[in-house]
């Protein structure tokens, strides 16, 4: 008899020497600060995770059974790069309608999601020594999709000494001969911050004076708690030198679907359209459907979604403020950008120990910038009730590691 032997597990691959090795631009790629975070998340059992940006509502049920019926229907075909015909429709009146200017169905593109579309975006803008003007703190994939498409990248500030907003000066000072494209984000990951009319006058003008593209990322345009949706297009007047990029994953709780669209004038989308040959294709096809459910649809869902995470940035953001913790509170997105700078801990141990002592994952300010050093990000997409214990953690912690640091201050 044979008796049964404890499974091992594989011993991890090695290489022989002297292969092709691969490309080193992505070998030296930092990985994302916050899929770090999210990996010792995993491991920690029970944790009350605060770290990504993922709605904490499902996907809306007419959403969901549109997509299906597509598929039965056997529309599981390859389509035209840009996307069907019915949702790029759609798509033009929401642009219409919601974000204030004007758009022809043949000035959208559907994209696998906003990511996928701000890299084909940027692979048609920039060639490689071509510049471009990224946010600190921003969203760590703008940088990452740059050093893919080997950009100069000059990074501007956003701090409360400028409103948390571009300053122009600065953009002057960073640009030069060979700057193609100032990336905007508004309502921003990770601040929550929005650009005002008159600020964005003073963008749009800076770019004309120098040349510019302006890419736009507007994935939030719909999640915005004071006042209304503000497109960068809508105030350039048009498209001619503005892409704007959205997404349906934050506004329709659909992350995994994989879906957005990028509206840009006929100039570049025939260029964005040809990328999306060899990137993707097309855009799975079934999810088109629904995402065209989506918009055509009850939009009431998305109305309490904003609701509910406006009524967590209030209670999030008093406790804070009653604890003496500075935060900024978000016009729109769902996130809270929180000053730890009293723990006296860099932001990414910071947030390493908080998991460990509190069980508590947050994205490191230091994951978006240079800038985030002293901050962290909590997002407001969790659940209400894990929410709020999970700020209460914070709160307990960095004034208990405050307290600490305070005393051994001479």
């Amino acid at each position: 008899m044979t008796t049964p032997s404890t499974p091992v597990a594989p011993a991890k691959p090695v290489e022989p020497a002297g292969l092709p090795s691969v490309n080193s631009t992505i070998v030296a790629l930092p990985r994302s600060g916050i899929r770090e975070l999210m990996e010792a998340v995993w491991e920690t059992p029970g944790a009350l995770v605060l770290t990504a940006g993922e709605p904490s509502f499902p996907t809306p049920p007419h959403v969901v059974e549109a997509a299906g019926a597509a598929a039965r229907a056997g529309k599981t075909t390859y389509v035209a790069e840009t996307g069907i015909p019915e949702l790029r429709d759609a798509l033009a009146a929401k642009i219409r309608s919601v974000n204030g200017y004007d758009a022809h169905p043949d000035n959208i593109v559907v994209a696998a999601g906003g990511g996928e579309g701000i890299y084909a975006s940027l692979a048609a803008l920039i060639a490689p020594g071509d510049g471009i003007l990224l946010p600190d703190p921003g969203w760590p994939n703008f940088a990452m999709a740059a050093t893919m498409l080997r950009a100069d990248q000059k990074f501007y500030g956003l701090d409360a000494a400028h409103d948390w907003m571009p300053d122009v000066e600065e953009l002057e000072r960073l640009c030069d001969a060979r700057t193609r494209v100032l990336l905007l984000n508004a309502p921003s990951n990770p601040l929550g911050a929005t650009i005002t009319r008159e600020r964005l006058v003073e963008l749009v003008a800076f770019a004309e004076r120098r040349g510019l593209w302006i890419l736009s990322d507007e994935c939030y345009d719909e999640i915005v708690f004071d006042g209304g949706v503000l497109s960068v297009a809508a105030v350039a007047g048009g498209v001619d030198r503005v892409i704007s990029v959205y997404t349906f994953s934050k506004t329709y709780a659909m992350t995994g679907w994989r879906i957005g669209y990028v509206v840009a004038p006929q100039r570049a989308v025939k260029q964005i359209g040809k990328l999306q040959e060899p990137l993707i294709s097309c855009v799975n096809v079934p999810t088109q459907y629904g995402a065209l459910a989506a918009l055509t649809g009850p939009h009431a869902i998305v109305d309490e979604m904003v609701a509910t995470y406006r009524a967590r940035r209030d209670s999030v953001c008093a406790l804070l403020a009653d604890a003496g913790i500075p935060a900024l509170r978000p016009s729109g997105a769902f996130y809270v950008w929180a000053d730890i700078g009293a723990a006296g801990m860099n932001s990414r141990d910071f947030a390493f120990a908080l998991l460990r002592e509190q069980q508590v994952g947050v994205a490191p300010g230091t994951a978006f910038g240079s800038r985030g050093a002293r901050f962290i990000r909590i997002s407001l997409a969790t659940e209400t009730g894990v929410l709020l214990e999970a700020t209460r953690r914070i709160v307990t912690f960095t004034n208990s590691r405050a307290a600490s640091s305070a005393s051994r201050t001479p």
